[in-house]
Parts: structure tokens; sequence; C-alpha cells
């Protein structure tokens, strides 16, 4: 069983850099690959960034490749989510979530989901 808390969220305006956390209880955290997930409103959810259990493979979604950052520190079980250059269409809350099978883009290959910070750019 893993359970997964996000942090860093918040009112952030365009163009701003916050980073997300996300904090893993258990002892097999370096186990799982994780994933940031995000749903805006009326939208579905949708695949943001993803990183192996290692740290040495991570994946983007096209609309937040060369912005976002995701990394992890199994020593202290957390992933992060570092964004940069934030624009309004980024205004979404934002899941972390863990996978025993690998990184994925499907949201369905994830095993355990975080309750979710949310992120409102204001431009």
């Amino acid at each position: 069983q893993v359970q997964l808390v996000e942090s860093g969220g918040g009112l952030v305006q365009a163009g701003g850099s916050p980073r997300l956390s996300c904090a893993a209880s258990g002892r097999t955290f370096s186990s799982y690959a994780m994933g940031w997930f995000r749903q805006a409103p009326g939208k579905e959810r949708e695949f943001v960034a993803a990183i192996s259990w290692s740290g040495g493979s991570t994946y983007y979604a096209d609309s937040v490749k060369g912005r976002f950052t995701i990394s992890r520190d199994n020593a202290k079980n957390t992933v992060y989510l570092q964004m940069n250059s934030l624009k309004p269409e980024d205004t979404a809350v934002y899941y972390c979530a863990a996978s025993i099978h690998g990184s994925s883009w499907k949201g369905d290959e994830y095993d355990y989901w975080g309750q979710g910070t949310q992120v409102t750019v204001s431009s």
C-alpha cells in the first residue's frame, strides 16, 4: 500500500515557477514509477509527466515539454514537478500517481493516486 500526498499548489501568476511535491508513505517507494497528471474543469484527466523508479528515464506530454521537469528523491520518498513559464491553460488539479508496472502515460496503469493539489494560473 502506498499513500501519496501532494503539496505546493496555489494561485500563481502567469510565467511563475512553482514546484509541486508528492510525498509517499511506505518503504517500497523506489519500486514504483511515478507520474503526474492533471485535470482542468470540464476536461478529462491528462498525462503530464512520468519518471522511472530509478529516475533515469523521464517522459513528458508535449504541452509541458521544455517547461516542466519531473524528478524524484528516493531517500525522501518524494517526487517533484518543477513547473516553469506557467500559462493560464496549465490551471488544473494536479495529481501524482504510483505504478508498479513502470512509467506510462496511461492513467489506468497507475495503482495509487494522491488527492490532488490545485494550481491556478492568473493572467
